[in-house]
């Protein structure tokens, strides 16, 4: 029977889409995922999520995604619910994984619509409920039309947000009247979640209505993203606006260091990795940043403080 006992419903706050640390493009860094989830539950986050686009799930081994769960649920050790993407092309290896989640000790999976072979919206709404039928876990959608090519139409939504075992989706869209009509459809499931995905809106959805964010820089300034969002549930615009400026220019110092379109990720790592908190490298295609990229990213988390800031944090713990 599916266990739906993952904490709050709905699922609530910021919970950081965590990078996947990497010793090789085959082998995690052990000590670094327990040093960056260190790093984000101190900064006060509500969840992780694991496995999905910022942490290079399809790029990476069916083992290694395993192995990714064990030890994050191990380090996390209920302290906050664990999320893990189980997106694939195959229903198969999407329910294979679900099944490891929930043997592993995670709260709830999360799946995108299937990639490569074009598909319409009947056929996107089949492939979901075969993979819920067979999930043991709870089930977000994702939608990431962007990476997918396939966006979950509101419509198909409207179809789906009343499957047993399906709890809430996160947008990446960046689509707010798509967002706005997502909360219209919640309105009528109280224990519905409706994440935003794009951090620099995470804000403006929550004063909307939104629950939260999967903020990639809350791998980074977990606090930053958490302060906002407690700004933001409190109706407190004027310091809303205040950090807004500070999220905004960590994206630009950040996320454009490298070349588009993979600079987000490959500055994100790199940022962590100058942090000390976990290694820069990249699972194919994807690869670190060339030395005078890596020496830009130092200079802008100098001026942003964020060096110093993540090293006294430690210091006092």
């Amino acid at each position: 029977m599916m266990s739906t006992d993952f904490g709050d419903i709905p699922l609530k706050g910021i919970i950081p889409p965590l990078v996947t640390p990497l010793e090789d493009r085959d082998t995690l860094d052990v000590a670094g995922l327990e040093r960056l989830i260190e790093h984000v539950i101190s900064g006060g986050v509500h969840g992780v999520f694991i496995l999905g686009s910022t942490g290079e799930g399809p790029s990476l081994s069916y083992r290694l995604r395993r192995e990714m769960i064990q030890e994050t649920c191990r380090l996390v050790d209920r302290r906050v619910p664990v999320l893990v993407g189980v997106t694939d092309s195959s229903v198969f290896e999407t329910t294979e994984l679900a099944r490891a989640a929930a043997d592993l000790g995670a709260d709830a999976v999360v799946l995108a619509a299937p990639y490569y072979f074009p598909a319409n919206q009947q056929e996107l709404q089949h492939f979901v409920t075969e993979a819920v039928a067979d999930s043991p876990l709870p089930l977000f959608l994702y939608n990431m039309p962007s990476h997918t090519k396939l966006n979950f139409d509101i419509d198909t939504v409207r179809r789906l947000i009343n499957v047993p075992g399906i709890v809430g989706l996160k947008d990446s869209s960046g689509d707010m009247l798509y967002f706005n009509q997502l909360l219209e459809l919640a309105a009528d499931r109280p224990d519905f979640t409706v994440l935003m995905g794009p951090e620099q809106l995470m804000a403006q959805s929550v004063l909307m209505g939104g629950h939260g964010s999967v903020c990639g820089g809350a791998n980074l300034v977990p606090e930053l993203f958490v302060k906002q969002y407690e700004a933001a549930i409190s109706d407190d615009v004027e310091t809303v606006r205040t950090l807004q400026k500070d999220v905004l220019q960590l994206a630009d110092r950040i996320y454009s260091v490298a070349k588009p379109p993979s600079s987000y990720l490959r500055g994100l790592k790199c940022a962590l990795s100058c942090a000390g908190i976990c290694s820069d490298t990249m699972a194919p295609p994807f690869s670190t940043l060339i030395p005078h990229e890596r020496d830009v990213m130092q200079s802008n988390l100098a001026e942003l403080g964020i060096i110093e800031t993540i090293g006294a944090a430690r210091w006092q713990r």
